[in-house]
């Protein structure tokens, strides 16, 4: 079944007056999905009756609407290994595993989060587009956002671009690293490569990474990574560029002698929930391959670990 989200809004005292649209668009919703919505009178109710975006509301008022499913491209839907950390009717978290990328590519057909995803919404009985609100890299474990309707993607995406959304991350570092710091270099392509980047003052695009060291054994340092910005392998070319990269990493620091991918797992996320705006945490085991490198019986200095 294809998603539609209905929702409904008793209306309060401070919104009286205001009209239809004004009142959607302090919650989120875009001027795309307003306008898909013009399609059907039944997407916007009034008290019962089909009405339009320029009526307005008063106090009491019950306002149903319907927001369109518009994009019909839906991944295939293909048995692949995910883990489910939360779920409802806007959003869906999930815990990427290494080695999986998040979108098809010329050389991935098949084998990414998407098709996971898309299995499993099946299995629900649901069908909707794949869309990814924070991409990781093939090789980075952890949490990923996906939405499931085009009012949760709007705001969502509105959060990100403003830095609401805080993503932290596990990292190992090769040496000593300081006790705290803050990357500051900006990002852009290396011009020799379609894959790889590079910190490029000159050209590059502002990022901003800031870290903590958790602990160090000998040789690597374990890291506690928060991202300011969301730039392309941006905590893989930060702690490169300061001289402690990330082992495992095929284009930075391509040593796998104690894991065979580099060792970053996205294990945090705090965002508003779309719909209801309440703040929510989500945490993701630390993989056993990463404990592993880490050593020390793979016992991970932190209570969600």
């Amino acid at each position: 079944m294809i998603m539609e989200r209905k929702l409904t809004y008793e209306i309060s005292g401070s919104d009286g007056g205001l009209s239809i649209v004004q009142f959607l668009r302090k919650r989120g919703f875009s001027g795309g999905i307003l306008t898909s919505m013009k399609e059907d009178r039944r997407n916007i109710c009034l008290n019962g009756e089909p009405s339009f975006g320029n009526a307005h509301i008063s106090p009491g008022d019950i306002l149903s609407v319907t927001v369109p499913e518009t994009d019909h491209s839906f991944p295939e839907a293909i048995p692949l290994p995910v883990s489910v950390v939360y779920e409802d009717e806007d959003i869906v978290v999930l815990n990427k595993p290494a080695d999986m990328p998040v979108h098809p590519s010329v050389n991935n057909h098949g084998n990414t989060l998407s098709n996971a995803l898309a299995f499993h919404a099946a299995s629900r009985g649901e069908r909707y587009p794949f869309r990814c609100l924070n991409r990781l890299d093939r090789d980075t474990s952890g949490l990923v956002v996906a939405a499931k309707n085009p009012l949760s993607a709007s705001i969502l995406g509105a959060d990100i671009k403003e830095r609401r959304v805080k993503r932290q991350y596990l990292a190992l570092a090769e040496g000593r690293t300081e006790e705290t710091g803050t990357i500051s270099l900006p990002i852009g392509r290396c011009p020799d490569s379609v894959l790889k980047r590079q910190a490029d003052p000159v050209n590059g695009k502002s990022a901003v990474t800031h870290y903590e060291r958790l602990s160090f054994r000998d040789p690597y340092s374990l890291l506690l990574v928060t991202l300011e910005t969301g730039r392309t392998h941006q905590i893989r070319v930060h702690l490169s560029a300061i001289g402690h990269p990330i082992p495992g990493d095929f284009l930075y620091h391509p040593d796998f002698s104690r894991i065979g991918r580099q060792a970053l797992h996205a294990f945090c996320l705090t965002m508003r929930h779309p719909i209801t705006r309440q703040e929510q945490t989500f945490f993701a085991p630390v993989p056993e391959d990463f404990r592993a490198a880490w050593g020390n019986g793979g016992k991970i200095p932190l209570n969600i670990s």
